[in-house]
């Protein structure tokens, strides 16, 4: 209901507000290739810190969008780096240790419809199989991989192809087929990767845009300079 959300909201507001007043400082980071199973480990693994996700108009609203209405100096310009799909995180860890955190984790995983290929994808003939290991389908298999698009035949119980069958080129934008098949043939070619935004220390205000396109663009200007 209206009334549930705008209470939702207020909470938020106030756990932003918390954090604000809990922590040394805060991050802004996006996320490649989002994966929640992921997102849990990196979490688990930065106990005493806090992350949220959500509407970027509310907690940028519990930040301040201006001078004026900021909690702390310069915060206001954390709330305008939340855009697009972006997460907030405040924590006492330093700087060093949270890039280190976030630099060492990465995770492999089957890419999802609408991403793009980062290789080609292509299945020669013969014997379909899978894997380093060329492990060969089972036979039940047959009908699922010929609705997804491959022109396969059950000869003497075993998946076979004619010709070559190229499931993917590289920079393709994906269809859901095509996802599910490179799942079926354990293509795990997304990367799960947190990559920082902005940074703002709650000590000396001081703000810094991760955004080497912002920087630049930045360079007369003030205190978003990196040191």
């Amino acid at each position: 209901t209206k009334s549930k959300g705008k209470a939702g909201r207020r909470e938020v507001i106030d756990k932003v507000s918390d954090a604000v007043k809990t922590y040394d400082s805060a991050w802004v980071f996006s996320v490649d290739n989002m994966r929640n199973q992921y997102l849990k480990q990196v979490r688990s693994k930065m106990g005493t810190s806090r992350f949220f996700f959500g509407s970027n108009k509310v907690m940028a609203k519990a930040l301040g969008n201006t001078p004026e209405e900021e909690l702390k100096d310069n915060l206001h310009k954390i709330a305008q780096a939340l855009v697009g799909d972006v997460g907030l995180l405040f924590t006492n860890l330093s700087s060093e240790d949270v890039v280190r955190e976030f630099e060492e984790f990465e995770a492999s995983s089957y890419p999802r419809s609408g991403t793009r290929a980062e290789y080609r994808v292509a299945i020669a003939p013969g014997e379909v199989v899978r894997g380093f290991t060329k492990e060969p389908f089972p036979s039940n298999m047959e009908p699922a991989l010929r609705k997804l698009g491959m022109p396969t035949l059950l000869k003497q119980g075993k998946i076979v192809l004619d010709n070559e069958y190229v499931i993917c080129e590289e920079n393709d934008t994906l269809t859901p087929d095509q996802a599910h098949l490179l799942k079926h043939f354990w293509e795990k070619m997304a990367t799960f990767k947190i990559k920082l935004v902005a940074h703002w220390n709650k000590a000396d205000g001081n703000f810094v845009s991760m955004n080497p396109t912002e920087d630049k663009e930045a360079e007369s200007g003030s205190d978003s300079d990196m040191e």
